[in-house]
């Protein structure tokens, strides 16, 4: 997991939910939808901690988790600046597929917004998924973030060269099957897999999760460039579009375009 620590100690991951704030303003609505009124909730994978300060300034206990040093490290700061400290139950560098000193059916809502599109073994996504369930309390809620595999393929088509090694149909067809793929330009994106929309479901489900919704994050909005978002902000219907997007972000045919999805669903009980 080296790689993933190496990037995300330097992308701005929190200033990318604000260049790009429809994934964010999709999820969150949602998730305020489903989370329980009040308790303890696990921000798993948190990053920079862009969901846990919003959850600690809506009264949960949060505790906030994360592979990379810098990240734990950046989220504690902003919680301090922020005036939230006090709302954090502890902030830990820990993989998300061993989540070592963290007690069975502590949290009332899990989040885990990025760990299972950075685990490229299936072992490890699933180890991943019996992670979050043994750490959630029955009846909890969670929230699970996955990357399609057909945006990706398409990301690709569009822009081979910036996608590299998906600049040729036969690395196309190879990520097709398997899902897989590592960049070859130097600090760009960093390994990841991508889920067919079909199989994240069963994939839930397979490991004691009842599904509650699934949602493109960005849905439609992932298809437009800065210029076509920008057009709407200056007739002054920016809202409207996000509240068009948040509409579509239950219906089935949009998906699979969407570059983030999210599922949400419920611990049933062994």
């Amino acid at each position: 997991m080296k790689n993933v620590i190496d990037y995300y100690a330097k992308f701005d991951e929190w200033g990318r939910l604000d260049r790009e704030p429809i994934e964010f303003t999709v999820n969150w609505h949602y998730m305020k939808k489903y989370l329980p009124r009040g308790g303890h909730v696990l921000d798993n994978g948190a990053g920079p901690g862009k969901y846990a300060m919003e959850l600690a300034k809506l009264d949960y206990h949060v505790t906030l988790t994360d592979l990379t040093p810098n990240l734990v490290e950046l989220a504690k700061e902003k919680a301090s600046e922020l005036g939230l400290s006090d709302k954090f139950s502890g902030f830990h560098v820990l993989n998300a597929t061993s989540l070592e000193g963290i007690s069975d059916e502590t949290f009332d809502a899990s989040l885990m917004l990025g760990p299972l599109y950075h685990l490229q073994v299936e072992e490890d996504r699933v180890a991943a998924a019996r992670e979050l369930y043994r750490v959630t309390k029955n009846d909890g809620i969670v929230f699970v973030a996955f990357q399609s595999r057909t945006r990706m393929l398409l990301t690709s088509l569009l822009f081979p060269n910036a996608w590299k090694p998906n600049d040729n149909m036969a690395a196309i067809e190879h990520f097709i099957e398997e899902g897989i793929f590592n960049h070859t330009d130097a600090g760009r994106f960093t390994g990841a897999y991508y889920f067919n929309v079909e199989d994240i479901k069963p994939f839930m489900e397979s490991q004691g999760f009842e599904t509650l919704d699934l949602i493109g994050s960005s849905n439609l909005g992932a298809l437009l460039s800065q210029e076509q978002k920008q057009y709407w902000t200056d007739r002054g219907e920016k809202d409207m579009l996000i509240e068009l997007l948040i509409r579509l972000a239950r219906d089935p045919s949009v998906l699979g375009v969407s570059s983030h999805l999210l599922y949400i669903g419920r611990k049933l009980g062994e």
